[in-house]
């Protein structure tokens, strides 16, 4: 009869956080694309560049919008998919604090690369487009790095690689 060990073992604890971080950059992208770009639409992925102004503009904006969507449901797609190998491994899984940190550490990155690529080194849209978008591209940024801060103190404590010795 196989038993499994009380705490979940360093490989264990890695894959599930790799997962996590990965559905979270999978539902980060989700919920910039439900809320910014179709519920309130204040920006799609092109807007910065050719506009919504006309119907052709909106139609390559769609098209756009539509491709991010998929490749954000191919990144959540994948993230269950690796959490699904661990969970099939039968081993003792870690505490759900670090995979929902885990998430959020993803979650947060996406925030953050999204909003320097898109945002500010490419400028193909801005969370608020035709206004004053600085402001708003900040807070985008700030959320990625709250969400990743947030993430990283409830996943710390049941990593590999932190020390049980140095926690407090």
């Amino acid at each position: 009869m196989n038993h499994a060990p009380d705490i979940a073992d360093a490989s264990t604890a890695r894959r599930v956080a790799t997962a996590g971080a990965t559905i979270g950059i999978g539902m980060g992208g989700f919920v910039d694309g439900i809320v910014f770009h179709q519920i309130l639409q204040t920006h799609s992925m092109l807007s910065a560049r050719i506009g919504r102004a006309t119907i052709v503009a909106l139609e390559v904006n769609m098209f756009w919008d539509g491709l991010f969507h998929a490749v954000t449901w191919t990144v959540t797609a994948l993230g269950i998919a690796m959490l699904w190998r661990v969970a099939a491994r039968g081993q003792r899984l870690p505490p759900p604090a670090m995979f929902v940190g885990a998430m959020l550490v993803g979650w947060g990155a996406f925030n953050l690369v999204e909003g320097v690529v898109d945002h500010h080194l490419l400028g193909v849209h801005h969370v608020i487009e035709n206004a004053d978008h600085l402001g708003p591209d900040l807070a985008f940024l700030a959320s990625g790095v709250l969400l990743a801060g947030v993430g990283w103190a409830m996943a710390r404590r049941h990593l590999p690689w932190e020390s049980p010795k140095g926690r407090a």
